[in-house]
């Protein structure tokens, strides 16, 4: 059988995340019959990108029917990520974890299926992840930490032990998240978003945009205030 390995996305992040993967090679070179793909839906008239093909999830489908297919969603956006998430699993492939080679997950850590932990991420001990998870380059998660599903750290976000993360959240470049304490951790609420070079004291509600140091829910006021440089 022929064993499909597959990145949901061409764009930058995906491009990044194939490299991890190719360089991976060895651990799953034993199969004879391996093809490395990027699926997408909006650029598969390129037909190759950086030496792979580029197909859409439809001719995938059909080209590779009966195969083995593990795929990996590579797209930040969390609702287009979960979207196709169910949609692979609804069409019987495997959703894989890529990790670099150069990362590193210590002692007692789980983490769900689906996760991307680029070039010299860091998760400490006792940390607690799940699905989907993708952390850029030179991001960490501290010791004591709970994240949930389809969460998104961009480069360099530094998360502190005790910190709830939890589903749907996005944390922007270079964002650091103070750390809590073991009855009181700082948690970040569904579905928010973390501003890049925001520094997070305290927890932050579901639904909100914080940004700034110390990091503040961004509202019209705020915004106006940014916008006449006074912020």
């Amino acid at each position: 059988m022929t064993n499909i390995y597959t990145i949901y996305g061409s764009g930058g992040h995906g491009r990044e995340v194939m490299s991890i993967l190719l360089r991976d090679i060895n651990k799953i070179s034993q199969h004879n019959n391996n093809e490395f793909i990027f699926i997408d839906d909006f650029m598969s008239e390129k037909g190759m990108v950086n030496g792979n093909f580029v197909i859409s999830f439809k001719k995938l489908i059909e080209k590779y029917s009966g195969s083995n297919i593990n795929c990996c969603i590579a797209i930040a956006d969390k609702k287009v990520r979960k979207k196709l998430t169910q949609k692979c699993i609804d069409s019987g492939f495997t959703m894989m974890s890529v990790h670099s080679f150069n990362s590193v997950v210590s002692d007692n850590v789980t983490i769900g299926e689906g996760s991307i932990l680029s070039s010299f991420v860091t998760v400490s001990p006792n940390v607690s992840i799940g699905k989907s998870f993708q952390a850029n380059m030179y991001s960490y998660v501290a010791h004591d930490c709970v994240i949930g599903d389809f969460v998104t750290f961009a480069p360099a976000v530094k998360c502190n032990g005790n910190v709830h993360v939890q589903d749907g959240v996005y944390v922007g470049t270079g964002a650091i998240i103070y750390p809590g304490t073991k009855d009181n951790p700082i948690v970040i609420g569904k579905n928010s978003t973390v501003g890049a070079g925001a520094v997070v004291t305290k927890s932050v509600a579901d639904n909100v945009t914080v940004i700034g140091n110390p990091a503040q829910v961004l509202t019209l006021k705020l915004w106006k205030k940014m916008r006449a440089n006074d912020y």
